[in-house]
């Protein structure tokens, strides 16, 4: 059975970092493309990143990145470990959300950030920035 744990959240002052990380198993990760996800109450669960799985070349870039977070945030994977790790630098208050991990079978990740191409998803793990 699919199975995604995240770790790392916390509290952290405004232009802080954090790092997340996420560990999945009983999928075919290698194959398989992850993304990071966040929800603040009241509103719908938005992408933040995304990374392809499978063979990697120099000609495309395996991350994506939606604008709020590009410049900011890192995404990457170890598919030894069987993790995804999201790197967020200079965290500000807006950053501010319970931050999900998800998977999807496909080494290529969809163009849009959409949770609904996800089928697989941790429990959430809450990320504070304080000003």
């Amino acid at each position: 059975m699919p199975q995604v744990v995240e770790s790392g959240g916390g509290s952290v002052q405004a232009g802080g970092s954090l790092r997340l990380s996420c560990k999945a198993s009983g999928i075919t990760f290698y194959y398989s493309c992850l993304g990071w996800f966040r929800q603040v109450p009241g509103k719908e669960r938005e992408g933040v990143a995304l990374i392809d799985g499978g063979i990697t070349t120099e000609y495309k870039d395996p991350a994506t990145y939606s604008d709020s977070v590009k410049g900011r945030f890192t995404i990457s994977r170890d598919n030894v470990k069987r993790t995804v790790d999201l790197e967020m630098n200079r965290l500000r208050s807006e950053d501010t959300a319970v931050y999900y991990c998800a998977a999807r079978s496909g080494d290529l990740c969809p163009s849009e950030l959409d949770p609904k191409d996800f089928n697989f998803w941790g429990q959430g793990t809450q990320v504070t920035v304080s000003s």
